[in-house]
């Protein structure tokens, strides 16, 4: 056997947040887990009206009773750090990176904390150590070659990551090439901005805090100093994820002065623009890493990490089959009629809009991602970058600015249909936007809350052999046909996407006639995932 005849549960090594103060450090150390095995109780309300419990048991505990993981601690040890037990570590196991051990009271010296590149350091160490152990076990029937490694991370942990993955100093190259996928929750990919001062400043070293100052950052990442230290090198961005929180009200560390700092458009710590990671993919293009939205605060009891939106991408990501990304095209956005006379008599008129996305999926009762609005989450473009003037005064749609909706991630294995099908729902909202003329709001006929166009479409990706690309996909509309997606379209093929012989894609046509109205393209792209 190798890795491959086990694909895809491979190894999961868990790396946690950042730890402030000592007594943080004590509390987290005195947890075997370091915090991925915290549940959450929370009230939901029943298909009857009533508020009942809803029960997270935490990913650990998922992890394990879902998908058949194991931890290393046997009898009081660690497997992986045990020198000399005759305990085997099985191949699907769940491994905590205990980096604070070493700033701890009991474990190591409380005087100091290691710099950051220590724990990345101590990172590629775990991951020899562990490959060594698993591919001992004749069990397992891996050899070194064929060990590949998931790294999941919270917070801080995301940067020790990346630290490891991005700068041959701190880390040996076989190490790094065991790492097959690398997950984020609320990690600060381009630092942390206050409300008073921005970017943490390099001189705060209360706690090393400045481990979030962007020119350190760009030190320990090997990246040139500068604004944006969210690219991730040295390794394909397709292959990260970021989850990234948008829930700032329901974060209460320091007594609320963190959220307050952060602001709104954040998890209460990390600000929702600073939470995700661009690169080249591994054939050389540049993209935006996939990411997710959900509307959780960053830790404590609504945290991300203890959260079953959370969990639900987390393993699609990592065992899932296949993934889908939703692009709109917007060939073109009509103004109201009385603005559009003030643009005619040639007054200035700026306008901006709103993009809401809610993905579900089939069987799924949880939301994979949610961009509102009032959570201060949804995506933004002005009329301006998306219909640019060109050379001859006219505006043509760039198709630069189309909003990319989503990117989810589907197991066709387990689908609740005979058919192998797959299915999802995205709720598309665009929001009526703030006009200005001449500089000042336009509030004539305004309604708060009023939107362009919104729709909840259904979309199934039927196997068929007879289709060249051996899928055929169906879509509907709630508004004409609830609940049914093929209603209104009976089938379409998926093409193969241009310069990409695993991609699949197909298009739902968007049209509101309406003043002001939208028409263009729902662009759906599918690809095989592993």
């Amino acid at each position: 056997m190798s890795s491959i005849s086990k694909h895809p549960y491979h190894p999961i090594i868990y790396v946690r947040g950042f730890a402030a103060t000592q007594s943080e450090i004590e509390d987290t150390v005195a947890d075997p887990y370091m915090g991925f095995n915290i549940g959450s109780t929370k009230a939901r309300v029943a298909w009857t009206g009533d508020v009942k419990r809803f029960y997270f048991e935490s990913p650990l505990v998922r992890l394990m009773s879902d998908h058949k993981y194991q931890d290393v601690f046997v009898e009081g040890d660690d497997l992986v750090a045990a020198e000399h037990s005759q305990l085997r570590i099985p191949y699907q196991c769940i491994v905590i990176y205990r980096y604070y051990d070493e700033a701890s009271q009991d474990f190591g010296d409380a005087s100091v904390t290691p710099p950051i590149e220590h724990f990345a350091r101590g990172l590629d160490r775990l991951i020899s150590r562990l490959r060594d152990k698993v591919c001992a076990n004749p069990d397992n029937g891996v050899s070194p070659d064929d060990f590949r490694v998931y790294l999941v991370a919270h917070s801080m942990g995301g940067l020790v990551c990346r630290a490891f993955l991005q700068n041959p100093e701190l880390g040996s190259a076989p190490a790094r090439r065991a790492v097959d996928k690398f997950f984020t929750y609320a990690t600060p990919h381009n630092g942390i901005d206050l409300r008073i001062v921005r970017n943490v400043p390099g001189w705060f070293s209360f706690g090393d805090v400045n481990n979030f100052n962007r020119k350190r950052m760009a030190g320990y990442l090997a990246l040139p100093e500068g604004p944006d230290v969210s690219r991730v090198v040295n390794f394909p961005a397709d292959r990260v994820f970021n989850l990234v929180g948008t829930n700032a009200r329901d974060y209460t560390a320091v007594r609320g002065l963190s959220a307050w700092a952060a602001g709104e458009a954040s998890d209460g710590l990390v600000r929702i623009d600073n939470a995700t990671t661009h690169g080249l993919d591994a054939q050389g293009n540049e993209v935006s890493s996939p990411r997710a939205f959900v509307n959780r605060s960053h830790s404590g009891y609504y945290g991300i990490v203890n959260s079953e939106e959370g969990y639900q991408n987390l393993t699609r990501f990592l065992f899932g089959g296949m993934r889908v990304d939703g692009h709109l095209d917007i060939d073109a956005i009509t103004l109201p009629t009385e603005v559009r006379k003030e643009l005619d008599a040639g007054h200035k008129v700026r306008a901006s809009y709103q993009f809401e996305i809610v993905v579900t999926l089939r069987g799924c009762q949880w939301e994979m991602t949610r961009r509102m609005a009032r959570e201060q989450s949804a995506i933004f473009r002005t009329f301006d970058a998306l219909f640019p003037v060109d050379a001859d005064g006219r505006r043509t749609p760039d198709r630069r600015q189309s909003p990319h909706l989503f990117s989810a991630f589907l197991d066709p294995g387990k689908s609740v249909k005979a058919s192998k099908s797959i299915s999802f729902g995205f709720d598309l909202k665009v929001l009526v936007p703030d006009y200005e003329v001449d500089g000042i709001a336009f509030l004539k006929r305004h309604y708060e809350g009023g939107f362009i166009y919104r729709d909840l479409i259904l979309v199934e990706a039927i196997p068929d052999k007879e289709a060249p690309s051996g899928w055929r996909a169906k879509y509907g509309f709630q508004s004409t046909n609830p609940g049914k997606p093929g209603i209104s379209a009976t089938g379409h093929d998926m093409n193969q996407m241009e310069n990409d012989p695993d991609g699949l894609r197909f298009e739902i046509p968007i049209e509101q006639n309406t003043q002001p109205g939208l028409r263009g393209r729902l662009r759906i792209e599918a690809r095989r995932w592993a």
